[in-house]
């Protein structure tokens, strides 16, 4: 199974940079991963919220396969413990799910059509947190996943 990281925005910052490649490249030790960043619209200013999202939604529609197992990131999303995100991630490797894709939306989330879209939406926490950090929590999560899987000592319970 792949993973994909989709995140529109701009490119990682120097100051979370480094550690989101960190856990990225230790995921390549269980999974092919890459991350895909969608830039911001150049008129993003001009557009209201709901525009916004949609113009975004396009965007996102148009990287996907109708194949790929699409989680996107929000607020309201299910949460999980970290066994269970492990768990999870083998339940989708068992039922032959190909590609897996985590979406981190926009500054104002993610268009309704994006949502019926989504196989799963998942929630990290009840807090929100700026994109920076979300990209860096996701990868270490998965990592962290991958080695509760593999019955790493990674993950202390």
């Amino acid at each position: 199974m792949k993973i994909q990281f989709i995140s529109i925005g701009k490119q990682h910052e120097p100051m979370v940079s480094e550690a989101i490649e960190e856990f990225t490249k230790r995921i390549k030790n269980y999974f092919p991963v890459e991350w895909f960043i969608i830039k911001p619209l150049k008129n993003a200013a001009t557009l209201s919220a709901a525009e916004l999202k949609k113009a975004e939604a396009g965007l996102i529609l148009n990287s996907l396969q109708k194949e790929d197992y699409l989680i996107v990131l929000d607020e309201k999303g299910k949460q999980l413990t970290s066994i269970e995100l492990a768990n999870f991630i083998q339940q989708k490797i068992n039922a032959g799910n190909r590609k897996m894709i985590f979406l981190i939306g926009g500054a104002f989330g993610v268009d309704e059509v994006i949502l019926k879209r989504a196989d799963f939406t998942w929630s990290l926490s009840k807090l929100v947190f700026p994109h920076m950090l979300v990209r860096l929590i996701l990868a270490e999560q998965i990592y962290r996943a991958c080695t509760i899987l593999n019955n790493e000592k990674y993950h202390h319970i």
